[in-house]
């Protein structure tokens, strides 16, 4: 419950099911009392005219018989009512009612009752317009300066303004570039009509242009205007406010100058009489209506804004002096003064709930109670102590984030991918330049225990690899039933992937008694797609620029046992080199010594030894665990080629440093394309043309290079992507020989593939290099530190890029160095303080540890 609310005063529901609008409420009055006391007129949609004068006998009273002075059903909906000096030869008030095809002006009256249940008041109608069109809105005023009298303008759905004098028509007008009726209202200060058009822009007309522009009683204006017939219908002034308008209200206090307010659908505008904004409101929440009235500061308006959080709030100029919670949404808000009450805040929802309410709060009735003293037993506090702090921490023994999952999972997905490649090629749209592109079936197999409901297979390998068919859905799974599904993986860019495995997941929900709609749960499994995918054999070469070699504990192998697909015809019995040429990449060669335990990997190009190296272990382990040798070990004797290594994270960091520079470039020309845009818009404007002074010429050559530019910016997001596809193989290959340099176990080498691969995608706001160069800091601050003054420093928790690449190689080459001195990865808090000491020589207690 809110504390400031609306304080109800009077309240009245009018009708059942009936609908209301902005128009359809006013305060005045309207029955020519001379006691000032305004009087409540509402008007419905169902054509209910009610009049009322809230007298309640305590606040919060709902409505009284007697408070309801008048009730009349007429014919037509009522689309508004005003209040005005509307008949000839008087000045007293009368009501105006607009229908959607008559205007109805009556007399309000009252006579004095003999009887207890007091006065008696009628509506006598005094006159009547039948209009041909469909009327939406109107306003009044005294047009054109009359004296004691007002004349009504009514705006109809296709764009006229008709305009009556009292009980005779005068004439009409089109209003130029109309679409769809906006909001209407009268200025008597500057003589002239202000709305809001469908091109979100204020429009104010004078009345006296509008009076001697050609007669519109038929819609030939454009015809003719072109003839010469008449004058045209031209805007006094026009303010672009970028929205659509909800209300428009006009005032002018003898304490404050005149002034034009205008809400919109996010903003509310304070408007000059030449059109210039005096101020504006930004509103973050959606307005229903609003009502300026005078403020008892000198030089400010107070405007009350309602919105549909059922909100009422109060500005003075721009700032919010209070907000009220109402019970309904208002559609219309008005202030009136009456016999009891003076500056009541009048209101009327869509449905129909007539509110009339004061500013207020309510009183906080809620004492807190005595709390009994009691002598604290810290005995027994420290026993419920220990048996929390027990409970904390068996909780926190278990790591797993994730739920466990059950041993008979409901969902089963096995990949399966076939041991040959596809007889013809689903090749299609390849970036690769080569005759053949071979592409390889995947089949997924989907098993239920339990009758699911539309399950989502998504199938995904890492680029330039794609996929013919990557998503697939199943209706329904029938327990026991199995789906299958296929698609063919080939290689689409022109660059040589930095993996070959790919993953699948079927996404489904799991019903349960809580849930009946389901509980989200996923399914996911991976496969190893095979080498001859992106690589065919060839001959192999003896000369290469980069040069690996690995050791292993066993005799050597013949490498026919581990590449069989690559070796087609053998003449002798052991062969001891194969050629690979990878489809869009170098050619690599790998040798075996014939005498020793060493095995040599040799191309053209450092990361393209990646893909071979990886199998080539692989394939190694897989061997010698058929045959039952469990102890087989590789090893790299170093050094690691940092070099090479290096020569690719600058080629990288170039690349993210133009791209910096095509967005400033492309950033400035767009600002300059823009200024060129509104110098030829003010030109068009004009009333009196000149000349453009090669402004078109100027904006057709920016905006060529705006487009030339874009697309060299596109051209090198490609090229960034395969340059950290390719920094990622060679990432991959120096995290493998640094395990196999160091003999590091799997958690060691998960920690060196979390710190030299952060990100799965590269990208300019956070990059590879400053990830990196983070995440090594922190490790050669912490588990690899020479000494405690390291443990100490702050790393920045800002990541930028870089100016340069050369701290990141300083960090990277200490990082070998100090684990070739001793240094082990570890991410527990006393392994730092412990190899620190070890790498100085300093001896340290074993138990502390």
């Amino acid at each position: 419950m809110s504390l400031f609310k609306a304080r109800d005063w009077w309240s009245a529901s009018l009708g059942e099911k009936e609908e209301f609008d902005q128009g359809c409420l006013c305060v005045a009055d309207v029955d020519n009392s001379g006691t000032a006391h305004d009087k409540i007129i509402v008007g419905s949609f169902s054509g209910y005219l009610r009049i009322f004068s809230p007298h309640p006998l305590k606040p919060g009273d709902g409505m009284q018989a007697e408070d309801l002075l008048l009730e009349v059903q007429l014919r037509d909906p009522v689309l508004q009512v005003e209040v005005g000096k509307f008949v000839s030869g008087t000045e007293i008030l009368h009501l105006a009612v607009l229908h959607p095809r008559k205007l109805c002006v009556y007399s309000v009256s009252g006579t004095l009752g003999n009887v207890e249940h007091g006065n008696q008041y009628q509506m006598k109608l005094m006159y009547e317009h039948n209009l041909q069109r469909t009327a939406c809105s109107m306003t009044h005023g005294p047009f054109g300066g009359v004296k004691g009298r007002d004349l009504i303008c009514i705006q109809s759905m296709d764009g006229m303004l008709m305009f009556f004098e009292q009980e005779s028509y005068a004439f009409g007008r089109y209003l130029p570039g109309f679409l769809l009726p906006g909001p209407l209202s009268y200025s008597p200060k500057t003589d002239s009509f202000v709305t809001v058009s469908s091109s979100r822009q204020v429009e104010s007309y004078k009345y006296q242009v509008l009076a001697v522009a050609t007669d519109a009683d038929s819609r030939k204006e454009n015809e003719q205007q072109k003839m010469g017939a008449g004058k045209k219908v031209v805007a006094d002034w026009i303010l672009n406010i970028g929205e659509q308008a909800l209300d428009i209200s006009i005032v002018s206090f003898n304490q404050t100058s005149f002034s034009i307010f205008v809400l919109g659908e996010r903003n509310f505008f304070c408007l000059k009489e030449s059109g210039q904004i005096r101020f504006m409101k930004k509103l973050d929440y959606s307005p229903s209506c609003f009502h300026p009235y005078s403020s008892v500061n000198d030089g400010t308006i107070n405007t009350l804004v309602g919105n549909h959080n059922n909100m009422l709030l109060v500005y003075q100029d721009v700032t919010l002096k209070w907000a009220a919670q109402l019970s309904q949404t208002p559609v219309a808000v008005k202030v009136a003064n009456f016999r009891d009450l003076k500056g009541v805040i009048v209101t009327l929802s869509e449905s129909g709930q007539l509110q009339c309410s004061y500013l207020g709060t309510d009183p906080s009735l809620f004492q807190v109670p005595k709390v009994e003293s009691r002598d604290i037993n810290y005995e027994d506090l420290d026993v419920e102590m220990k048996e929390l702090q027990r409970i904390i921490k068996e909780a926190t023994k278990t790591q797993d984030i994730l739920p466990k999952m059950e041993k008979d999972d409901d969902l089963t997905l096995v990949a399966t991918v076939l041991p040959d490649l596809d007889s013809v090629s689903q090749a299609v749209d390849g970036e690769v330049e080569s005759e053949v592109i071979p592409s390889v079936s995947v089949k997924l197999c989907v098993r239920s225990r339990l009758t699911l409901q539309k399950a989502v297979l998504l199938i995904s390998t890492p680029a330039p690899l794609a996929l013919t068919q990557d998503q697939f859905i199943f209706d329904s799974l029938e327990p026991g039933v199995s789906k299958t599904a296929s698609a063919s993986v080939f290689l689409k860019g022109n660059y040589p992937p930095a993996d070959l495995e790919g993953s699948a997941v079927v996404s489904y929900s799991k019903p349960t008694e809580l849930n009946p709609e389901g509980v989200p749960r996923i399914v996911q499994c991976k496969f190893r797609l095979p080498l001859k995918l992106v690589c065919f054999p060839v001959q192999p070469s003896k000369v290469a620029n980069h040069k690996l070699t690995i050791d292993t504990n066993k005799p050597p192998v013949n490498l026919i046992n581990l590449f069989p697909e690559f070796i087609d015809q053998v003449e002798e019995d052991q062969v001891s080199v194969v050629g690979f040429q990878l489809l869009a990449g170098q050619k690599v060669t790998l040798l075996a010594s014939k005498t020793s335990q060493r095995y040599r990997i040799q191309s053209e190009q450092f990361e393209d030894l990646w893909l071979i190296t990886r199998e080539f272990i692989l394939r190694f382990q897989d061997y010698f665990l058929k045959q039952g040798i469990k102890d087989f070990t590789c090893s790299f004797s170093g050094p690691v080629p940092l070099q090479e290594y290096f020569e690719l994270i600058d080629q990288h960091f170039e690349l993210r440093l133009n791209g910096e520079k095509y967005e400033a470039l492309l950033s400035e020309r767009a600002v300059q394309f823009r200024a060129i845009q509104r110098l030829l818009l003010t030109r068009f404007k004009d009333k009196t043309p000149t000349p453009l002074q090669n402004l078109d010429t100027l904006l057709d050559g920016t905006y060529r290079q705006v487009i030339g530019i874009a697309d060299a910016a596109e051209e090198l997001q490609r090229n960034l992507f395969r340059a950290f596809t390719r920094l990622k193989s060679a990432t991959q290959l120096v995290i493998l020989l640094i395990g196999l340099w160091q003999k590091l176990n799997k958690e060691q080498i998960a920690i060196l593939e979390g710190t030299f691969l952060p990100l799965l995608k590269d990208g300019q706001e956070l990059g590879w290099e400053e990830s990196v160069d983070a995440a090594l800091s922190h490790l050669l601050r912490t588990c690899l530190s020479k000494s405690s003054k390291e443990q100490a420093l702050n790393l920045t928790s800002h990541l930028s890029i870089p100016k340069d690449t050369s701290r990141l190689k300083k960090h990277i080459t200490l990082l070998c160095e100090r684990m070739s001195k001793g240094g082990r990865l570890s991410l527990s808090a006393d392994s730092g303080s412990q190899q620190a000491a070890e790498m100085q020589g300093t001896p340290i207690n074993p138990s502390v540890s």
